[in-house]
């Protein structure tokens, strides 16, 4: 017998109806549910094994979002035509989902984990991410998998100075800001988005309207868990405890891991310390200990370095590498370290370093994002590289991570708020950082780098945007310490981790994973506040680097001029078959591109060389320009008859210059005047309003022979044609 279909629906406000199905699709996952705002439906599935694998010491969460073409009514534009590997708005989407839930499932539980969620049908205006997490939380909550909390996530944006929950597609497109916050009915889990410098207030007052929202999501999702029944969570293996091992290990490590963490020392030394004192440990134990007592060990050292280290951190103010709190690691900048690239620029901080370069390119260059429901091609695109020397480590190279595609959004979408306006400025911008070295926030250093990088290669942009990571340590008695650019080992064992972008004036971007309960808005405002400071600092080191962007681009740069043109002369510029764009491709060695907007055209040109850049310029502005009676033109003679002779005044214009208008002296013949090809200086003197011919004038650009009396005086017309 089939089950019964459940659902729940709400408004998320504007009467939007989104509505919650589960019990009718994919009736054997754990839980699975649909998700439904106007036309956009999600599936969303979870699946858990009841067991977890043997010997596995760490939770293996799996989360894909992906999107079926078939939803927009599309074909896959792969050889294969279907879909493939996730594409990087997809890989973002999971990033999302996964670190919502991650932190919701007990520290305990160790079996495999995978969520599936899926658009099935796609909307034009509704943004299917803002309801993905939506989906996946309600899939666990129809479940007896065990989680700790229900979630939901929103997007935030602002138009006019309006605060709106999920925006649609086109309202987006308008919206000075951009965030999705996830958060259950009490804490904020993870926030994410960007902003066109908004201020700290204004990012805290996003934060408490995306938690009003999902108090509603929160709200439905128990609704839809209470009509299906689901009262208790399935039990599970928990991983073996031996507390006489854990007292051993804190008796023989505790003092000394505080004496290791106390020194102040660099990464690779505190490390190498840190392993010689484990092994000390392990061997401490005896030739007696089974190998499961070691391993428990190894475990319990690792828990004594992250409470010692805390501990260190709240009560004597002191950091892994000496630092106070709210200072930021020494900072060291170059530009134009590298002679080919367009732009480069080398940024340090600490041990982490990212060289970053600029590359310039045309239309043809523009990068393709695909989603189901709609294609755009960008001009400006970020890629991050985190090679394993980076960190001194040997890992086979498989191609980006999802870490690298998540860290590269990051700094691109904050980069992007400074970029100048894709209808104005025609060249297709790529900026590459490749992370040389890494200890903490290398996508910090990727936004100053890549900042400098810009301003090194002539890039019209007007400020620079700088980064900061910061980190919180709380406990239970209310004592806190927020760190300023935080180390890899001060990231792994906080409470909080985010990264703020942004300008003097604003930030631009945000990162921020809560893995704390009970996060109070003043501890907020006080972390922001400190990120603020930490950013400043590091801006006013960049602009000693740099202060303001090159005039121009660098020489061995291509170059690149944009003209806007009435519609009408699209085709005169192509000419027939292309006839015309090729000619002046071949004579000036540029490559042009033409695109229709509305009722204009828009001209890009561009070569590595200026001059070529100039008379590509000249020729269409000519080919488009509208001739002016009175102007004084200069071209090449294209046909000599009896009665005159046929100048090219402006390319594609041609006008008759007739034999009484080449001299003042009454001329009987052409004959020997001119050849075809001699360029003639004259003046437009009339245009016939029913023909469209233009007349030409020689004879009036030069002086007139006393006693010559003026042309309206002369009796009779000039003959011929």
């Amino acid at each position: 017998m089939l089950s019964q279909p459940f659902s729940v629906s709400f408004d998320i406000g504007g009467n939007r109806i989104v509505t919650i199905e589960t019990g009718k699709l994919a009736r054997q996952a754990d839980g699975a549910v649909t998700v439904r705002q106007g036309n956009c439906v999600l599936l969303a599935t979870v699946v858990a094994n009841k067991e977890p694998k043997e010997g596995q010491d760490f939770f293996p969460l799996s989360v894909d979002y992906q999107e079926k073409f078939a939803a927009a009514g599309r074909i896959p534009g792969s050889f294969f035509k279907r879909e493939a590997r996730l594409n990087d708005y997809e890989i973002l989407t999971s990033r999302l989902i996964d670190r919502a839930l991650r932190p919701l499932f007990p520290e305990d539980y160790l079996c495999d984990v995978q969520v599936l969620v899926s658009l099935i049908s796609s909307d034009d205006e509704v943004m299917p991410d803002s309801l993905a997490c939506l989906a996946a939380s309600a899939a666990l909550a129809v479940s007896d998998i065990p989680v700790k909390e229900i979630i939901s996530e929103v997007r935030v944006g602002r138009i006019n100075g309006e605060y709106i929950i999920n925006p649609t597609r086109s309202e987006l497109e308008k919206s000075e800001l951009e965030f999705i916050v996830a958060a259950t009915e009490k804490n904020l889990m993870m926030v994410e988005g960007e902003a066109k410098e908004c201020s700290e207030a204004d990012l805290i007052k996003v934060l408490e309207m995306a938690h009003d929202a999902i108090r509603v999501h929160i709200k439905a999702q128990a609704e839809l868990r209470a009509k299906k029944g689901i009262t208790t969570v399935r039990d599970y293996k928990k991983p073996e405890q031996n507390e006489e091992i854990r007292e051993k290990v804190n008796a023989f490590a505790k003092q000394r891991v505080y004496e290791i963490s106390r020194k102040g020392s660099a990464k690779h030394e505190r490390s190498d310390a840190y392993s010689a004192l484990k092994e000390e440990l392990i061997a401490s134990l005896g030739e007696e200990a089974t190998d499961l007592e070691k391993k428990l060990a190894k475990k319990y050292y690792e828990d004594l370095k992250w409470e010692v280290v805390r501990s260190m951190i709240i009560d004597d103010r002191f950091r892994l590498d000496g630092r106070k709190l709210d200072e930021v690691r020494p900072l060291a900048m170059e530009i134009d370290p590298l002679p080919t690239p367009h732009g480069s620029a080398l940024f340090t901080r600490g041990e982490t370093q990212s060289l970053t370069t600029v590359t310039f390119g045309t239309a043809l260059d523009e990068l393709l994002v695909e989603s189901a429901a709609k294609s755009v091609d960008s001009k400006f695109f970020l890629h991050y590289n985190f090679p394993p020397f980076s960190t001194g480590e040997v890992k086979m190279m498989r191609g980006q991570s999802r870490r690298e595609v998540g860290h590269g959004n990051l700094a691109q979408r904050s980069l992007k708020q400074m970029m100048p306006d894709s209808s104005t400025y025609a060249y297709t911008v790529r900026v590459v950082s490749d992370i040389l070295e890494s200890n903490g926030s290398s996508s910090m250093a990727t936004v100053c780098a890549g900042s400098l990088a810009l301003m090194d290669a002539g890039v019209p942009v007007p400020k620079h945007v700088s980064g900061v990571a910061m980190g919180l340590i709380t406990r239970e008695d209310g004592k806190y310490a927020i760190l300023t650019d935080i180390l890899g080992d001060e990231d792994h064992l906080g409470d909080m981790d985010f990264k703020v972008t942004g300008t003097r004036d604003g930030i631009c971007g945000v990162q921020m994973d809560i893995k704390v309960d009970g996060l109070s808005m003043e501890v907020m405002r006080e972390a922001l506040e400190q990120a603020r400071k930490g950013r400043l600092h590091i801006l006013d080191a960049m602009y000693e680097c740099i202060p303001a962007h090159r005039p121009d681009v660098k020489p061995h740069a291509p170059r690149m001029v944009k003209l806007v043109i009435d519609k009408e002369f699209i085709g005169a510029v192509i000419g027939p078959g292309g006839k015309v764009i090729q000619e002046i491709q071949r004579e000036t060695g540029t490559t042009i591109n033409i695109e229709e907007v509305g009722n204009t055209g828009e001209v890009s040109i561009f070569s590595a060389n200026k001059e070529s850049v100039d008379k590509a310029v000249a020729w269409v502005r000519g080919i488009t320009a509208v001739p002016q009676v009175g102007d004084v033109y200069e071209g090449p003679v294209k046909g000599i008859k009896e009665f005159g002779a046929f100048v090219e005044f402006m390319p594609g214009k041609q006008g008759l210059l007739h034999i009484s208008e080449i001299s003042w002296k009454r001329l009987e013949s052409m004959e020997g005047l001119f050849n075809e090809g001699d360029m003639v200086k004259v003046k437009l003197v009339g245009l016939d309003p029913k023909t469209g011919k233009f007349k030409l004038s020689r004879k009036v650009l030069m002086p007139r022979p006393e006693g010559q009396k003026p042309r309206e005086e002369q009796s009779g017309e000039p003959k011929g044609e």
